[in-house]
């Protein structure tokens, strides 16, 4: 939904929200996330687990007029291959743990609230659940492992997306592009930044109810 700049919600997304995700999940030797030819041979999920990020995926970036959604440029196989990668190169099981048991929870939380897995909610219920956890700072005492897990999957959601090539292609960044006139920076997006400043960057993360 449009902001008072006229700008989207998923636009300031981009904006401020995407360089430092791709940074924390690119600046790696593991791949970005790029549909891959044949059937994916998965390392991490289990069937139901693998449903769950699919579902998970288009709720943090659901396909929109600008391109299409998360599952569809390759995040879910861009998770599953990551969550391998950094096991294997840490020597541990902490990441992998985190994701499948936040994982978990959601089902648990769902469970509680519509009697169906997380997947098997209605998109309604499911929003319900990341209202909760979407904002760790909001989120209550018992949530807080569920807003942990929401926070880290968010992050590598959005650097898989950013780095795949209908996400890149999804930025508002068009490289070293000569141009015959520099007319400055876009007025829409002068306006957040110049309204951050006085605020001191301060409300990035706060936001309307997930999916509002």
């Amino acid at each position: 939904m449009p902001d008072k700049s006229g700008v989207s919600r998923r636009d300031l997304f981009q904006i401020i929200g995407s360089v430092p995700a791709i940074a924390a999940v690119t600046g790696s030797e593991a791949a970005a996330a790029t549909p891959k030819a044949g059937p994916y041979k998965r390392q991490t999920f289990d069937d139901h687990q693998w449903r769950t990020v699919r579902v998970l995926c288009d709720l943090i970036i659901p396909a929109d007029e600008r391109s299409p959604g998360a599952t569809e440029a390759g995040v879910p196989e861009f998770l599953d291959d990551w969550i391998a990668f950094r096991t294997e190169q840490e020597g541990n099981q902490n990441l992998r743990a985190e994701i499948l048991g936040g994982l978990m929870w959601l089902d648990h939380e769902s469970q509680k609230l519509s009697q169906k897995d997380f997947a098997d909610a209605s998109e309604a219920q499911q929003k319900q659940i990341l209202d909760r956890i979407a904002y760790p700072k909001r989120a209550a005492k018992e949530d807080q492992p569920g807003a942990s897990f929401f926070s880290e999957l968010r992050i590598l959601v959005v650097g898989g997306f950013f780095s795949s090539k209908v996400g890149v292609a999804d930025l508002p960044y068009l490289g070293n592009v000569a141009v015959m006139e520099w007319k400055g920076c876009d007025p829409k997006v002068w306006t957040i930044i110049e309204e951050r400043m006085k605020n001191g960057y301060k409300g990035i993360l706060e936001a309307k109810p997930w999916g509002a």
